[in-house]
């Protein structure tokens, strides 16, 4: 059986060295950046349980300028549930301003960023539905950051104005 007769060539083949590209070639995507977005979260409780809070803070990080906060009392609850809490009301934040952004998520709680790393197991019932939902607004791409209560000042001060009768609600 014969073969068919080979088509002509316009412009160089992939094997021509130096070669220009034809004027049909595909060009290359270029990856925009993404979007980064700090997320600095907290929470806290009066006793344990007791009156809880939250705090939460989403930042640019080239400026550092608030793009969005909410401290908010949750009622009795734990420290943990409170932190939690904090955490989604972050992400529910990104999420808003950005579902793609990437997000470096900033907490004083070892427990939910170990947690939400998947390096610890979440053992408490009570918390596994609250990592559920914080899982579910994970972004695409995240990072969890453990910081020092002292780096964590102003998802605190939120917390601690909720609980002392000035909430503030996202925008």
């Amino acid at each position: 059986m014969a073969r068919p007769p080979r088509l002509p060539q316009s412009g160089p083949s992939i094997f021509d060295a130096g070669g220009e590209p034809s004027v049909d070639a595909p060009t290359p995507l270029v990856e925009t950046p993404r979007r980064r977005l700090v997320v600095e979260a907290d929470g806290g409780s009066r006793g344990n349980p007791g009156p809880a809070a939250y705090g939460a803070v989403v930042r640019d990080p080239q400026t550092g300028a608030v793009l969005n906060s909410e401290g908010r009392t949750l009622g009795v609850a734990t420290n943990n549930v409170a932190e939690y809490s904090g955490l989604i009301a972050g992400l529910e934040m990104a999420r808003a301003l950005d579902p793609s952004a990437a997000v470096d998520v900033r907490m004083d709680s070892k427990l939910v960023i170990e947690q939400m790393a998947g390096r610890w197991k979440i053992k408490h019932p009570d918390m596994r539905p609250l990592a559920l939902k914080a899982q579910s607004l994970r972004p695409p791409e995240v990072t969890w950051t453990w910081v020092p209560r002292a780096e964590n000042k102003a998802a605190d001060a939120l917390v601690n104005a909720a609980l002392d009768g000035s909430p503030r609600t996202r925008r």
